[in-house]
């Protein structure tokens, strides 16, 4: 599904992903593990398309934290493994 993204779209994901990705390597130091990433950036990346109930609200974030914790700790084979030389 990522190759299928327009190329602006790709390439501001695999730079957005190579940063948290670079964040979690740290966090021994900085506690910014993939999952405490996720659940700071998720509710930030996608949400529901109308207003619906706190509870569907809170579903629906912890199935996107999940999915960028996915990404987060895959981004390498998912971006490509190189994703380190944009920094």
């Amino acid at each position: 599904l990522v190759n299928q993204l327009p190329e602006a779209n790709l390439v501001l994901l695999r730079h957005l992903f190579g940063v948290l990705h670079r964040i979690e390597q740290n966090s021994g130091v900085n506690q910014m593990n993939a999952f405490n990433l996720a659940l700071c950036i998720a509710p930030n990346m996608l949400w529901l398309p109308s207003p619906t109930g706190p509870e569907e609200e809170s579903r629906s974030t912890k199935k996107v934290a999940l999915l960028v914790q996915f990404l987060i700790e895959n981004s390498g084979e998912i971006f490509g493994g190189d994703i380190a030389s944009l920094f």
